[in-house]
């Protein structure tokens, strides 16, 4: 059988043509850590709006990002990053002394991520609510269990509780990254859908791959404060 080399040889090429241009690359670099809407993207960049759109429609159709809606603010759409295209790209190296995930309520997703991470990183996590539900979400418990991870002593908190000076703060969820205000520097955003919307066994095993992919590629970015890199 022939296999179609070439086929394959100007996908790469879309990709690479793609990252050609700084701001696009910029763009990219931006999205490999975490989510962020057009707005947010061109006032960190400074890119006037027409050129913005130019740049993410090049980078949409090179398959590199795509476009979701916010589950707290309606008019709002996140851009993310599609892995697939980028294996093996090294994000930015960057240094806190803990990592703290915050949802609304701080029972499935920053749940999830916490225990994720500390099988992950040697950096100390945590997690916390905007606005604390009583008990972690059942089915995120049995997700995690389902994977080798147990929440059975986790308890829900407060942001206003956990948060101290230097963590490194990543939203999981729209409505907690817009809560907290979407221009701060310290903090990262996944734009991951609530799974207790649809309160069923796949919207948490989608949620559980969603943030596990996204930790895969953050922990080995983030080092404890005096930690050599590598």
């Amino acid at each position: 059988m022939n296999f179609d080399w070439s086929l394959v040889v100007r996908e790469r090429a879309r990709v690479h043509a793609a990252l050609g241009e700084p701001a696009r690359l910029a763009i990219v670099d931006r999205l490999v850590l975490g989510d962020a809407s057009p707005t947010e993207i061109g006032r960190e960049l400074g890119l006037p709006s027409n050129l913005l759109a130019h740049h993410l429609k090049l980078l949409e159709q090179a398959g590199l990002i795509e476009r979701s809606r916010s589950e707290g603010d309606h008019r709002r759409t996140y851009l993310r990053l599609r892995p697939q295209p980028l294996t093996g790209l090294v994000p930015g190296l960057r240094s806190a002394p803990r990592v703290v995930f915050v949802c609304t309520h701080n029972s499935a997703r920053s749940q999830l991520a916490a225990a994720l991470w500390a099988r992950r990183s040697p950096v100390p996590a945590a997690s916390a609510g905007t606005h604390p539900a009583v008990r972690v979400h059942p089915r995120a418990v049995a997700v995690a269990r389902s994977r080798g991870l147990s929440l059975a002593r986790a308890r829900t908190s407060r942001v206003e509780e956990v948060l101290n000076d230097g963590d490194l703060v990543v939203a999981v969820c729209d409505h907690a990254h817009e809560e907290l205000g979407t221009s701060a520097d310290d903090r990262l955003h996944w734009s991951v859908p609530d799974p207790a919307r649809l309160d069923t066994d796949d919207a948490f095993e989608q949620a559980f791959t969603d943030i596990a992919d996204r930790i895969d590629r953050l922990a080995p970015a983030v080092r404890l404060p005096g930690e050599p890199h590598d």
